[in-house]
């Protein structure tokens, strides 16, 4: 179940349907989702996107993606600090950041127009982040998440880096 934190104002929102009514205000589309078919802690990659073919579908309707994976890091993920360096500093990509969480935690920080807002995000929540919005991510005290991705463009997902520095405003608190 998600967590959004105005950090600046203080308050966190924990019911569903005002997170997705917040977010959506801030151009952030959130959505909750369960499985067409249960699944396993075991299932495979190909497992997981069978059971969420249809909500995956509906996606690449409505956004233009192309393409959908699975991301699997978890504690013994080699070189899981150097890929996670990558996304803790602020950033945006070209295109959007599309994310289900199957497992896990994470916290995605949005510099919304220079309003930030913290999203922590656990199984069943599903995010898209829109191309060109800075942004930072951190998983949380379990370091495991297990996602969905879905793109239009592969190459555009390279992250470019802000020098507004931030990211060091807002320490990696995961609220669970």
């Amino acid at each position: 179940m998600a967590v959004l934190s105005f950090r600046d104002t203080g308050g966190d929102v924990r019911e569903s349907a005002s997170i997705t009514a917040l977010l959506a205000e801030r151009g952030v589309a959130f959505r909750q989702w369960q499985p067409g078919l249960p699944l396993g802690a075991d299932a495979t990659a190909d497992e997981v996107l069978a059971a969420y073919a249809h909500e995956i579908d509906l996606l690449k309707a409505e956004g233009g993606y192309v393409t959908a994976d699975v991301i699997d890091i978890h504690p013994d993920t080699p070189n899981l600090d150097t890929m996670l360096a990558k996304f803790d500093k602020e950033h945006w990509h070209d295109e959007d950041e599309v994310r289900f969480i199957i497992e896990g935690h994470g916290l995605f920080h949005l510099n919304l127009g220079g309003e930030v807002v913290s999203v922590t995000v656990g199984p069943g929540d599903m995010l898209v982040v829109p191309g060109g919005s800075l942004h930072w991510f951190h998983l949380c005290e379990d370091r495991r998440i297990r996602a969905i991705r879905l793109f239009k463009d592969m190459s555009g997902w390279t992250p470019h880096y802000s020098d507004s520095g931030k990211d060091r405003d807002y320490p990696p608190v995961c609220i669970l």
